[in-house]
């Protein structure tokens, strides 16, 4: 599905016109932005944002970027509300009247019918739609943006030049910053260091976040030292080459497993008292001592709205 350039040209000289944009915010544009495709222009402050990845909507929504429409995973499901949208930003994506574009295979036509004038795909991960990238970039200006390698604050920031909205970024940056802050001087942290992992009972196994996650990086920026991995262990990766998670099955669940204290993401109690009551892992000393803390369901996906909740229930925990 190809679309002339001169359908792109139109659309954004409409939604700029239509719109209107201050001689301030024209004043910043054009913008030249580098992703792993080489360099992007962006003529204007981007006015109809589609998001082909459910992990770059939360940022998006978080700093009041424009996006009209996001993709979305399964529904109702361990982090998912009924419209596939991850918890932590459900209500606000509802109240924004975000459209869904589809549920789990990307769809260029779905893409298209949504009119936008800037869309996103992520580098890596189940929700990539790099698949795509010739046909969506046919519709609109695409930028692929890598979520693995960095903090869910760097993202933000990223995502705040991208849009034009830098301000709302460094403004929420700083609001949790400041939680942030607070918390590290109260908290009494469990024994260290710790293992951070998504954790899946049925299939007996884990995804081990790493150091280069933005969940690995929030906890060490709280002061916790992650667990480095034994030597010789035997690992794998998939949905790509992602830096942010280890997967961990077999034998090697329990030798990955070699933290002072387990965290569980995207996890609540049942999924603690299911490694508790696993017999494999009951020689971990975090599960001998009774070290293994479960931080929500919301948290499978770090940004903006799931960091502060990660926040509350630390500060529960050991505030």
């Amino acid at each position: 599905m190809k679309f002339p350039a001169f359908f792109r040209n139109a659309l954004l000289f409409l939604s700029a016109s239509l719109l209107g944009l201050s001689s301030a915010q024209a004043a910043d544009w054009p913008r030249q932005i580098v992703d792993s495709r080489g360099t992007q222009t962006l003529e204007h402050k981007p006015l109809r944002i589609v998001s082909t990845s459910v992990t770059l909507t939360g940022s998006l929504l978080a700093i009041d970027a424009p996006v009209v429409a996001s993709g979305a995973t399964t529904p109702n499901n361990r982090v998912a509300d009924g419209q596939g949208f991850l918890r932590q930003w459900g209500e606000v994506a509802k109240q924004r009247k975000l459209a869904r574009l589809y549920i789990g295979e990307p769809s260029a036509e779905a893409v298209a019918a949504q009119m936008p004038d800037l869309i996103l795909i992520s580098a890596t991960g189940g929700d990539s739609a790099l698949a795509l990238y010739d046909q969506l970039s046919s519709i609109a200006p695409t930028l692929v943006i890598n979520y693995d390698d960095k903090s869910w604050q760097q993202l933000l920031a990223e995502l705040g030049t991208i849009t034009g909205n830098e301000k709302q970024a460094a403004a929420r940056i700083a609001e949790f910053d400041q939680k942030l802050a607070a918390l590290k001087k109260q908290m009494k942290l469990p024994p260290q260091p710790v293992s951070a992992l998504v954790y899946t009972a049925a299939a007996h196994s884990a995804n081990l976040w790493t150091p280069e996650s933005a969940q690995g990086k929030l906890l060490e920026q709280l002061g916790f030292a992650l667990a480095p991995l034994p030597a010789g262990l035997h690992t794998s990766q998939s949905q790509g080459k992602r830096h942010d998670i280890i997967q961990l099955g077999g034998e090697n669940l329990a030798t990955g497993l070699n933290g002072q204290s387990l965290f569980l993401f995207a996890g609540d109690q049942k999924d603690a008292d299911a490694i508790y009551a696993n017999p494999l892992l009951a020689h971990l000393p975090a599960v001998q001592n009774k070290h293994v803390y479960a931080l929500g369901t919301e948290t499978f996906r770090l940004d903006y709205y799931s960091a502060m909740l990660i926040l509350k229930r630390l500060e529960a925990l050991f505030g």
